[in-house]
């Protein structure tokens, strides 16, 4: 008895729940044994609320038990004196477990395809009773205890039950048993010692549904109120736009930079979504992109380090708020997508790290388990309960807060062995290369899982190497990703666009190299949040020349993107020609629109979108070779580059013509693949964006005149650093 006690003090028990709570002695009489450090006197009363033994206090920390004089077990409850008067508690230990044979099965196997609606913690009624679940993994700790302000974040009060068949923790703290009531809106964390009772740092819940804001680091129980949602039309025909022959127009931002408040501080999700969403439409986008909200710690990660991938982040409100922000874009007509992140979490104490004194969630060799690039780390894709857990955070924004897509942050990184690593730095595969197959494998069971589960949404992978077939399905060799965003375009068509135009001539294949290859993935074109920072400048501030150069290199730019072929994605401020590089610590500089070349530069975006999903050719084959032509691209001379996009009926062709040099280059000659009138239904240097409006008068008739082997030709105008489109009829 005096070593079990003398455990429970040291919270070290192996088997709380085989001593605390009521239980038959060596002789076969019910014992009940409790520990309240702040009662001053406890009773056993039974299913009536008769009073069956008074306890005795065995030990000065406030350990209760007695001997009864019963052999049949009861239903039972304690009635507790203690500073605060007479209150009647159900006792913890006398619940009976919470996860059922199925889950446990499901767990093992790695096939759970909702563990957050059992781990973390839940408020749920059980065995009748309304309080508290708690199910944590840590199959190699010797002690887990959850704490938190119920509590006084005393690790002796509620020792959890490990199940031996999987690993995982779990208690139930009924309502009534704290001191302080526990529910929603408390603080908590898990209290872990390692396999030799070494006590670890706190642990925040590693499937935790809320958290703290940063600074504080700990879990908060979630009331889990029921959303009333009511985006059925949005979510019942997303299907269609979100297809590869829909126009995709996406619009990144960062949450906590894109505007803030007066005094610099950030805005909620709902004032957010009624200042963005407005602002979206105006523009023309069709889907807002978010960089990581789950969770994190660290500002200056912009969400790219997160601790809790079931969490949105506390910084703009609650879970509820955020449902509330995806639900106004739904209605509004906008898709949502949100940055997620299972290529390597932070070493932050209170996050993944050990977690239960081994590495659990990453590898333990470095090799494999550490970026040296993030100082971060990697985790273990190979085991099935870390790659369930994986997944599932994933779903859990599809299923829980009815987002649209997921877009799969530092893919590269995750499918090379070597990714950033020297020679002797890292592990072959078991073939000798430097695939990671179990990375691999996760990925295409995530996006196996996506597609199957969650109609209409899709995925999108951020992956910078030519690693084949990333955005073809599974079944033909694939990785199953829905899109691909197209890194060797954007780096490409910057380093040709940072270039003086005198020189471009001698770089002429830079821009048009990328359609050697448009055709292989299914490319989203992104100029992103990484193409303005870390000293990069601008997109603005890369163009060459004079300040009218500067603005019309940037029209010419945007206007040869939005006909490119590939869905498009642009980060917040590029719309408007920000100036300087990107500042996660303030708003944008919106004061700029006061500027008409800034002003003109937004319009420019605003009809470009327009006319991206207003003209089938422009988007219906953004991922097929028989939606593009060229007309010419070995124009270096004057680098003129001129093509046709199709619709999937060929009907109504666009002709676009781009000239990156400030030459107006009159009687121009070019092949066209059909007759009839060139109605000119775009031009980047018309006045109202801040050209110079030298263009075509409304368009110009074809005539037979055979040019680059085609037997209709037409002769334009072509205007100094422009794109121009012509929209073929008849």
């Amino acid at each position: 008895m005096q070593h079990d006690i003398q455990a429970i003090n040291n919270a070290n028990h192996n088997n709380p729940y085989g001593f605390l709570g009521l239980h038959a002695n060596d002789k076969g009489y019910l014992q009940i044994n409790t520990f309240l450090p702040e009662a001053k006197a406890v009773s056993l009363l039974d299913e009536k609320g008769k009073t069956v033994a008074k306890l005795d206090k065995v030990d000065e920390n406030g350990f209760f038990s007695k001997v009864t004089r019963r052999k049949k077990v009861f239903a039972y409850q304690l009635k507790v004196t203690d500073s605060q008067g007479e209150r009647i508690i159900t006792d913890p230990f006398n619940c009976s477990p919470v996860l059922g044979d199925l889950d446990i099965y499901l767990f093992n196997e790695g096939k759970h395809k909702h563990p957050y609606q059992k781990l973390g913690a839940h408020c749920v009624e059980h065995d009748g009773v309304k309080g508290v679940s708690f199910i944590v993994w840590a199959p190699n700790a010797s002690h887990v205890a959850v704490v938190g302000d119920f509590n006084n974040w005393d690790g002796r009060l509620y020792p959890m039950r490990k199940r031996l068949e999987c690993g995982m923790w779990e208690i139930f703290i009924p309502q009534d048993a704290t001191y302080s009531t526990i529910g929603p809106g408390c603080h908590y964390k898990f209290e872990v010692k390692d396999a030799n009772g070494n006590l670890l740092p706190l642990k925040a819940d590693p499937y935790g549904i809320q958290a703290q804001v940063r600074p504080e680091t700990s879990s908060v129980i979630s009331a889990e109120i029921e959303f009333d949602w009511n985006d059925e039309q949005w979510m019942n025909s997303r299907q269609l736009r979100n297809e590869r022959s829909s126009a995709i127009s996406i619009y990144e931002l960062h949450l906590g930079s894109w505007q803030r408040d007066q005094n610099n501080e950030f805005l909620n999700y709902r004032m957010i979504a009624e200042r963005l969403i407005p602002y979206t439409l105006e523009m023309g986008f069709t889907h807002i992109q978010l960089m990581p909200i789950s969770e994190f710690p660290y500002d200056g990660s912009w969400g790219y380090q997160p601790v809790g991938l079931f969490a949105p982040t506390a910084r703009f409100g609650s879970a509820e708020d955020f449902k509330y922000f995806v639900q106004a874009c739904h209605n509004a007509g906008l898709g949502l997508l949100i940055d997620w992140v299972p290529g390597h979490f932070p070493i932050d104490e209170h996050g993944l790290a050990k977690f239960d004194g081994t590495c659990l969630y990453e590898h333990e060799d470095l090799r494999k388990g550490f970026h040296p690039d993030w100082n971060t780390l990697i985790y273990n894709y190979g085991r099935t309960e870390v790659a369930n857990f994986l997944r599932a955070s994933a779903m859990h924004w599809l299923d829980t807060y009815h987002v649209d897509g997921i877009r799969v942050d530092a893919v590269a990184s995750m499918l090379y062995l070597d990714y950033s690593r020297n020679e002797g730095e890292w592990i072959p595969n078991e073939f000798g290369g430097n695939e990671n197959l179990e990375a691999v494998a996760f990925l295409k069971e995530f996006n196996e899982e996506l597609y199957a589960d969650y109609p209409g949404a899709f995925s999108v992978a951020e992956e910078s190497t030519s690693w084949p077939g990333v955005s073809r399905p599974t079944s033909d060799g694939g990785l199953g990703f829905g899109y691909k965003w197209n890194m060797g375009w954007m780096n490409d068509s910057l380093e040709y666009m940072k270039r003086d135009p005198i020189y471009r001539q001698h770089h002429h294949n830079e821009l048009s190299f990328g359609l050697v290859y448009a055709f292989d993935e299914n490319f989203i074109l992104p100029l992103s949040h990484d193409e303005v920072v870390h000293g990069k400048g601008s997109i603005l501030t890369r163009m060459p020349g004079d300040e009218w150069q500067q603005f019309a290199n940037l029209r010419a730019y945007y206007s040869f993107m939005w006909t490119h072929p590939g869905k498009k994605l642009l980060f917040m401020g590029c719309e408007f020609g920000q100036r300087a590089e990107w500042n996660f610590e303030q708003g944008l500089d919106w004061h700029l629109l006061e500027n008409d070349n800034h002003k003109g530069v937004q319009r420019l975006i605003k009809d470009l979108n327009n006319l991206y999903k207003s003209t089938p050719a422009l988007h219906q084959l953004d991922c097929e070779k028989d939606g593009f032509d060229w007309i010419d691209h070995t124009n270096a001379e004057q680098s003129i580059y001129s093509y046709v996009r199709y619709s999937a009926d060929a009907s109504n062709p666009v002709l676009v013509v781009c000239n990156f040099t400030p030459n107006v280059v009159h009687n121009f000659r070019l092949g066209t693949p059909k007759a009839g009138f060139h109605k000119e239904i775009f031009n980047s240097d018309a006045n109202v964006y801040g050209g110079s409006d030298v263009g075509n008068l409304g368009g110009v008739h074809s005539a037979p005149t055979p040019w680059q082997d085609r037997p209709q030709s037409i002769d334009i105008t072509v205007p100094p650093l422009a794109t121009l489109v012509f929209e073929i009829e008849g």
